[in-house]
């Protein structure tokens, strides 16, 4: 069983390379997801080379990696580290302020978002979220009444 780490969504899926870390010191260092079934508390994995209990029972506690590249389309919206603190701009009102918080939701996440207007609830949803590129602001169309007096 995996749980996703950092308020992130499941995201191990079928043939995508991972590294235990810390990593053996013996035996292949990487390893492929050979299946991956999400259960509501985590996912249920399957990793090859690893065929039996004892096997299993050396990677207990450990964290897998993947390579950014290797990850779902949209990943950034989610990589809390790299959104706190990034400046959120409206296409018609300009400078809302800065993420502050993100909240981890079923359906999708939302930034609370503080600045002039005070904290703003943003969905993370395509038809909000414009641009999210690595540096500079991330540019979003807010949907009209979600400012009160704006």
């Amino acid at each position: 069983m995996t749980v996703p780490v950092h308020g992130l969504p499941p995201m191990l899926r079928e043939r995508l390379d991972v590294t235990p870390v810390p990593p053996a010191l013996k035996g292949p260092r990487g390893r492929v997801v050979m299946s991956a079934s999400y259960n509501g508390s985590g996912q249920l994995v399957s990793l090859g080379g690893v065929s039996d209990i004892n096997a299993a029972s050396e990677l207990v506690g450990k964290v897998l990696l993947a390579r950014i590249d290797d990850l779902p389309e949209g990943f950034e919206r989610h990589d809390v580290d790299a959104l706190l603190g990034r400046e959120v701009v409206d296409s018609n009102m300009g400078a809302l302020g800065s993420v502050a918080e993100v909240m981890v939701g079923h359906a999708n996440d939302v930034w609370v978002v503080r600045g002039p207007y005070g904290e703003v609830l943003i969905p993370v949803v395509d038809a909000v979220v414009d641009e999210l590129v690595e540096d500079g602001p991330i540019r979003v169309t807010i949907p009209s009444g979600l400012i009160e007096g704006a």
